[in-house]
């Protein structure tokens, strides 16, 4: 009986020991003077470095908006470019402070990995890439395709459920970085490229003859994306989680980056809860009175960091869809500051 829990208390020691290791997030990232964000290795409108090494997309500005929250300058934010492989692993030991990489929010993530989803800041779904020239419609044709997709994401999963559930034969040709898949697609080695369909019109941009190829209309899975960090410690969690949900407040009551001053004198009791001229609510996840400015300051609010990286004006060209408030039509919900 002894030997039996020996090994049982060991472990628990073990598991304390790793939540209290890990439960001073806001604390260490202030004691460095910056956040490190893990972010893709190249994703036009998520996380693309120029030439110079400048970071933008919708993912990069998440993590300039925490940066900002804390230090009051979106530019005390760093990234480190993963694979979809080695982007875990980096969160949980330690290597990035928080994962702002379009990454699929699921059960198995948010349990059997020890992550904690904060929100979603891009509602997704897997879709479908072929050649025009290959006279596809719909997905439901692509019976003995071959498949280019990345390892280590959920996109495998979800094409072998449709391609048996649809009792249709397909062929998967896997690569670790994105930039491969793209690669063996763009030279032919595939019939046809899934990913997320926001990723699909990103790396589109990068085929030699973007034009030649059309993403087709099927959307065969949720794919909810969102900032994930270590389960263990709440105080990073919230900050996370409501410098997102700031930034969605922010744009449900009119409040921009331009504006964001102005408004502190609004007499919307919204409004000042979230600006800071009331309450403590800051105070109440680590941070100043000011987080929510200045994290406005920075970025603008979800709509407007939205369009600037993915909407219609850009050259992705995407539609607010799903993404839309949900005053509007949209899923984009934030509980609110009170």
């Amino acid at each position: 009986m002894k030997k039996s829990i020996v090994p049982l208390v060991a472990g628990a020691a073990l598991a304390v020991t790793a939540v209290s290791a890990s439960a001073a997030t806001l604390d260490d990232v202030k004691a460095k003077g910056s956040v490190q964000c893990g972010v893709s290795q190249g994703l036009p409108g998520f996380s693309n470095p120029d030439a110079q090494g400048n970071w933008s997309g919708l993912d990069v500005d998440t993590c300039k908006a925490i940066a900002a929250a804390i230090f009051g300058n979106g530019d005390a934010a760093k990234f480190t470019p993963l694979s979809a492989k080695e982007r875990f692993t980096a969160l949980q030991s330690g290597e990035v402070d928080v994962l702002t990489r379009n990454t699929t929010w699921t059960m198995s993530r948010d349990t059997d990995l020890g992550l904690n989803f904060t929100g979603v800041n891009y509602y997704d779904g897997q879709g479908f890439m072929v050649p025009k020239d290959l006279g596809v419609s719909s997905a439901l044709e692509l019976s003995g395709a071959s498949v280019c997709t990345n390892t280590g994401t959920t996109t495998e999963l979800n094409v072998a459920d449709y391609f048996r559930s649809h009792d249709m034969d397909y062929e998967v040709v896997a690569f670790e970085k994105a930039d491969e898949v793209v690669a063996a697609y763009d030279a032919g080695r595939c019939d046809v490229y899934t990913t997320d369909q926001s990723g699909l019109y990103a790396q589109k941009l990068k085929l030699t003859n973007p034009d030649d190829h059309v993403i087709l209309p099927e959307i065969i899975s949720k794919e909810p994306l969102g900032p994930a960090v270590r389960q263990g410690d709440d105080q990073w969690f919230n900050v996370v989680k409501w410098t997102l949900f700031a930034l969605i407040n922010a744009e449900e009551l009119g409040v921009t980056q331009d504006n964001v001053d102005e408004m502190k004198n609004s007499d919307n009791p919204s409004i000042k809860r979230l600006l800071g001229t009331e309450g403590s609510f800051g105070e109440s996840i680590g941070l100043d009175k000011e987080w929510a400015v200045n994290a406005i300051k920075a970025v603008g609010n979800y709509g407007e960091m939205f369009n600037r990286n993915v909407g219609p004006d850009t050259e992705l060209g995407i539609d607010r869809g799903l993404n839309k408030l949900w005053s509007d039509g949209g899923l984009q919900y934030a509980p609110p500051v009170r």
